[in-house]
């Protein structure tokens, strides 16, 4: 029977003309390719998950720089969060794993991981608040042109009389006593509410950084043309002023920023290559510190309390153009050591130092592509809450606020007792009991 089947199948083949015999053949090949293609991806491929490695960076010495030498370069990567048992763990993106409380019908009225209940502080827009030395939270009132600070009793209480009209940015004094206000026409006052004195600045200085102390300033002063850039030094009230560093037409890459320990009152940055940079640190005496890398473009920085560690963020193209959080010891005798990412991708600006070892940030729920170059990007992007320990290496979601707050900075007292924070969208300021 089936040699009279293949006899006839044969005999039809035979009779059918050369052209369309080619045509066949190449329709069965093409169908046997297709089919040994699919039992191969069922086989191998079908339940395996690609997990792309974390990329490590190699330190390699600059020319053009003062000499420096390199830090030792060690990197880890904070994987997981460390979390005990029944705790949130973070995913890369910052978006919480899971529903943390599927139960909760209402937000919690504290943080403790869920949603939660976010009330505004006051009811006016504010710019730049800080909290200072005592805790207490100062802040400019846009409304009213007027400086206020919160007592214990959450009572507004005016730190002086007078109006600043229009203030464009205020960088304040760790003692909370002390403010470099600057107008939109660039003109810059240092005003001392305990005295109720101000003095005028130089216009052409800018991003300042005040010392732990509050008694001096570290600041750029950019010239007409490059030959008049400097890093200077200065007290607070402008006086004394001292060149500290040539930094010519490199300002763009001079952060003036005064650690706590004051041992250094800046930091330079060159390229390496597109995903690289080395950092430079800068002391008050031309000290010759150590260098290290950093992994990615965009730096923004914040010193934890004691000057010992520096939280950073930039954007690579390992990350997709995101921004992502690294810590790295800076004590002059240890610059460069211990370096480690955390699985959070966010800035360091909507972060700070509680303490010296906990470190509470505002994260992104979701982020585009190249949102580390354009920022802008995120600006509609809701924002839950991280704290970080760096003593167990717990990254745990504190919060998930009722609402769509895009935090642009956050505040938390070292009592950690209320976290506080400002929106970008409507520009009050919102509290958090933690």
């Amino acid at each position: 029977m089936n040699y009279i089947i293949f006899g006839n199948i044969k005999q039809v083949f035979m009779g059918i003309s050369p052209r369309l015999k080619k045509i066949i053949i190449v329709i069965i090949f093409l169908g046997l390719i297709v089919l040994f293609g699919y039992l191969l991806w069922k086989l191998f491929f079908q339940n395996n998950i690609s997990v792309p490695g974390e990329q490590t960076t190699s330190t390699s010495t600059t020319s053009g720089l003062p000499a420096a030498e390199l830090g030792s370069g060690n990197i880890s990567n904070i994987t997981g969060s460390g979390n005990l048992p029944g705790e949130e763990t973070p995913s890369s993106g910052g978006m919480p794993v899971g529903n943390p409380n599927p139960e909760a019908t209402a937000p919690s009225q504290t943080a403790i991981g869920g949603l939660t209940s976010i009330s505004p502080l006051i009811s006016a827009q504010v710019l730049n608040p800080t909290v200072s030395a005592d805790g207490s939270v100062r802040y400019y009132n846009k409304d009213d042109g007027r400086f206020y600070r919160l007592d214990e009793n959450g009572k507004t209480v005016k730190m002086s009389d007078k109006v600043f009209h229009e203030a464009d940015s205020v960088t304040w004094a760790p003692s909370g006593d002390k403010a470099i206000i600057t107008y939109p026409d660039n003109s810059k006052i240092m005003y001392n509410f305990n005295t109720d004195k101000q003095v005028t600045l130089p216009s052409y200085w800018e991003n300042f950084s005040f010392s732990n102390d509050s008694e001096q300033i570290v600041a750029k002063s950019i010239g007409l043309d490059v030959e008049n850039n400097w890093l200077i030094v200065a007290g607070s009230d402008g006086t004394k002023a001292t060149a500290l560093e040539d930094i010519g037409a490199n300002a763009n890459t001079v952060y003036p920023s005064w650690s706590p320990n004051n041992q250094i009152v800046a930091m330079y940055t060159k390229g390496v290559d597109f995903n690289r940079q080395e950092i430079y640190f800068v002391g008050l005496n031309g000290e010759n510190f150590k260098s290290t890398m950093i992994e990615g473009r965009g730096l923004q920085t914040q010193w934890s309390t004691e000057g010992n560690t520096l939280l950073y963020s930039v954007y690579s193209t390992v990350d997709e153009m995101k921004p992502r959080l690294w810590i790295v010891d800076a004590n002059t005798d240890s610059i460069g050591e211990n370096r480690r990412s955390f699985n959070l991708q966010t800035w360091a600006n909507k972060c700070t130092y509680a303490t010296n070892t906990e470190i509470y940030c505002a994260v992104p729920e979701e982020l585009q592509a190249g949102s580390g170059m354009f920022p802008e990007l995120a600006d509609k992007t809701k924002d839950n809450l991280y704290k970080i320990d760096l003593e167990t290496g717990t990254q745990k979601l504190i919060a998930i606020p009722d609402g769509a707050y895009n935090v642009s900075q956050i505040l938390v007292p070292e009592n950690q007792k209320t976290l506080y924070f400002t929106d970008k969208s409507t520009q009050l300021i919102y509290k958090v009991d933690l």
